[in-house]
This record gives structure tokens, sequence and C-alpha cells, in this order.
């Protein structure tokens, strides 16, 4: 493909990011868009020069000229969209997480597979610098046997909508599945799934709260019935375990950050270190990690399509967009970010489960309770 042609379902707040980050990737052209507002829509073509624009994405799903469409719309609406692409012919790249549910997660999998088509989720922080510098440690064994991570997500007093930005969809279960742990959690587990290579999730117990004051005007408008602080503990494969902590709203000053520990060495994400013991002698690493995005982006084929958001300025999302692109362009091999959120949404409602139930549950409980949240629209 010489350009890729993107229709982006969902041009609220996300989907206007998602639309910054295509005007800055060379030889893709956003054909048509989709919302709910038509006011929306003609701001959104006219600021970003959108030559069709639709309220209905049966319509634009329609088009001959477009190869791939970005849903960019809450979590229980992504499973019916994305499939409804895949019918279409049409590749996905979709915001995180990749549903509502694991029932509809693992049904745009299959889908993606019964159509041939490649499905891509947003988890930008897997092209971190700090994240690739793990990777390379990890895959040189310098960590040796990885046996524990911890999940970190910390927000003193930042809830959607209550707390001052956002829409009140952020925070009803019917729309987004759950709170914090659905919002933030998939970009911390997800990350640390990948850097394990993906251990197979066996048992779950975990608690999720929402005890931190608000205003009560607008905890009635949102309808405010999700978690804002969950915690939690997984057993995997192999007796490798992780613990999870992700907050929109509790009353600590800083929390420490998500790490991995293995026999060799073990890494911190945020701020990066390594930190190992060597001729009996402990060691606490730092490194020059914009002299080696750098570097390996000078030295590395297609490495541009794996880079950090620091090469990106402010926006976030270039770097996942372009890895998708390329992706689609048959330069790189997808990152298999599909079945990472899968696995997270796996441990998610594992934690949501395991609350409701006040006990441990196995992966297998979670997946057959499992049930499917979509939303038609």
């Amino acid at each position: 493909m010489d350009k890729i042609r993107i229709g982006i379902i969902g041009v609220g707040q996300i989907g206007k990011v998602h639309l910054d980050a295509c005007k800055q990737i060379p030889d893709v052209e956003v054909v048509a868009i989709c919302g709910r507002t038509m006011e929306n829509l003609e701001y959104c073509a006219k600021n970003w020069n959108i030559p069709h624009v639709y309220q209905d994405y049966r319509e634009l799903l329609k088009r001959d000229d477009i190869d791939a469409v970005d849903v960019c719309l809450h979590n229980n609406l992504h499973a019916p969209v994305t499939i409804a692409a895949f019918e279409a012919g049409k590749h996905v790249y979709c915001e995180k997480p990749i549903a509502g549910s694991y029932a509809d997660g693992a049904a745009m999998l299959e889908a993606a597979k019964r159509f041939g088509k490649k499905l891509f989720i947003q988890l930008t922080f897997i092209h971190k610098t700090e994240v690739r510098a793990a990777k390379r440690l990890i895959d040189g064994n310098a960590l040796g046997e990885i046996y524990h991570a911890r999940s970190k997500g910390f927000r003193r007093r930042n809830r959607p909508y209550v707390d001052g930005y956002g829409t009140a969809d952020f925070v009803k279960k019917e729309l987004s599945g759950g709170g914090a742990i659905y919002d933030m959690a998939v970009y911390h587990i997800g990350e640390l799934l990948f850097l394990m290579g993906l251990p197979k999730p066996l048992r779950m117990s975990g608690k999720l709260y929402q005890k931190t004051g608000m205003d009560e005007e607008r905890r009635a408008l949102s309808g405010f019935d999700v978690d804002e602080l969950a915690v939690g503990f997984i057993h995997f494969e192999n007796g490798v375990t992780m613990d999870i902590f992700e907050s929109w709203a509790v009353h600590l000053d800083k929390f420490d950050s998500s790490c991995i520990l293995g026999s060799k060495g073990g890494v911190k994400l945020d701020p990066f270190s390594f930190h190992t013991t060597l001729c009996d002698l402990e060691l606490d690493c730092t490194g020059d990690l914009d002299k080696m995005d750098e570097r390996w982006h000078s030295t590395i084929k297609n490495e541009y399509a794996f880079s950090s958001w620091k090469s990106h300025g402010s926006n976030l999302l270039v770097a996942p967009e372009t890895h998708w692109v390329a992706a689609l362009r048959g330069e790189v091999e997808l990152l298999p970010t599909a079945q990472v959120t899968l696995d997270t949404m796996l441990i998610q409602e594992g934690i949501c489960l395991s609350d409701a139930l006040g006990r441990e549950v196995t992966a297998e409980e979670v997946i057959s309770a499992s049930k499917s949240t979509a939303v038609n629209i």
C-alpha cells in the first residue's frame, strides 16, 4: 500500500487526538469520520480537512476507498463496531481497553482471525523508551528468571467528570465497563504482560473501592457507579505473580513505580532504573534513554515503527498509529496488543469477579462467567 486510507469512528475527546496523530504520519489520509452530532462532525471536517462525514458507522464501512478504521468509542461499543468493520473487509485499530468484557474481546480476536484482518489495540506504553529499554534487558537475560511484577497506576484525585475533566460516560458502567481498573490499568498491566512474554493467568483475587469524597451534585449528574481504586494479586503459570494498585483517587502524595523482579536483576519503569549484583556489589543503574532512542533509530531497520512517544512531542498516540500503519504496509510484524489487552481484560474482569464473590477466582471461572456487555449504536 502506498497510501493508507482511514475512517475514524468516534470523534470526541480521544478521536480528535487520533485525528492529530494521523495528520503527522506520511501517506495517511483520513477519508471519512463518523460521530453522534453533525455540529461536531462539521467542526472536525473543517479543522482536519476531512471530505466525508457520517452519523451511522455502517454507511462509512460501505466505502470501498477505506483500508482500515480507527475505533475511538467507549469500551462497550468496541466489539460491535470492530466486528462489523472486519465483515466489511477493513483492518481495525481500536482504543483501549479491547472491550467492556473478556467475552467481547475474545469475539473481536476470533473475528479478526476469521476474516483475515489485522486488529491492533492502542497500548501506548509499550512504545515508551523505558519499556523498550527494559525489553532489551529482559531479552538479553539481564534479569534472569522473572518471578514477580508490580503494576502501579497512581492519581491522587483525578476521576473523569467529577474531578473536572472528560464526560460522565467514563464513570458509567453501562458504557465504560469499569473505572480505574478498566481505564488506566490496561496500560500498566499490559506493558508488564508484554515485557514478561505473555504468561498465562491462572488465579486472581482483588478488591474495588469508591471511598474518596466527591461533589454530590456531580456524582448525581454523572451516575458514577464504577471503582476509583482497584487492588489485586495474580498467579500466572510457572509460579510468576503480580500485584496491582490502580488509582483514580486516593489520599497519598505518590506511589512507587511499576517494576519487574528477576533472579539476576530488577527493573523499574518510571523513572527507568536497573538493579543487579555484580562481583558481590549491589548496583543501581540508570541510562541515557534519549541517546539509546537516537542510536536505535539510526541503526535498526524500521525502528521508527516501534518508537517512543518522546520522539513525537506532545501527541502520545503518534507512536502506536505509526506502528499500525507500518504493519498495514507490511514493513513490520504487528505487535500482539490484541492478545496483550485480551489477557489484561481477563485479569481486570477477574479482579471485579473476585470483589463480587469475596474470594479468589480462577481464569476458567472468569472466562465462563464473562458475558457480552456490548452496546449497539
